[in-house]
């Protein structure tokens, strides 16, 4: 039995219901982090600084091994140069987490708490997912279109 799916269903169960427990699904909570110069919330600044932890410890132990669990090879980030694309994208995830107070994790788990109220939010990311895309083949048509699927997996 391939261990794959049942490792990606285990973390975003886990990653759902830390987001749920900690209130993260909210975004009256994210929007009151936001709000410094009024009824500050600083829960989130709590949960950023409560995951520190767990993640340093997997960092080490991930140190330590030749290949993970689950998977052929580690999928770890490459580290690019600022570029203007990323300011703008930067930018614009921030307006958007502030005007709605919520981010994809937070809203896909909405989904299964408050659907009707996250529709709209999830409707704008996918539309934006939708311009990227076209953005990205209009002013760069030698760039290839970006793999379906992750490699490896």
């Amino acid at each position: 039995m391939n261990p794959k799916p049942v490792v990606a269903l285990a973390a975003g169960v886990l990653f759902g219901a830390g987001l749920a427990v900690s209130g993260m699904v909210d975004p009256a909570r994210v929007l009151g982090f936001l709000d410094i110069a009024g009824r500050w919330d600083p829960t989130l600044a709590f949960v950023m600084g409560g995951a520190m932890l767990p993640m340093m410890v997997a960092w080490r132990i991930r140190a330590n091994m030749m290949v993970p669990v689950a998977a052929d090879r580690f999928h770890e980030p490459v580290t690019l140069p600022i570029t203007i694309s990323l300011i703008a994208g930067a930018l614009l995830f921030g307006i958007g987490w502030g005007l709605s107070g919520l981010c994809p994790g937070p809203a896909l788990a909405d989904v299964a708490l408050v659907p009707a109220s996250v529709l709209p939010f999830l409707i704008a990311m996918l539309a934006g997912f939708g311009l990227h895309r076209i953005m990205t083949r209009l002013t760069d048509p030698a760039r290839p279109n970006p793999p379906q699927t992750r490699p490896g997996a």
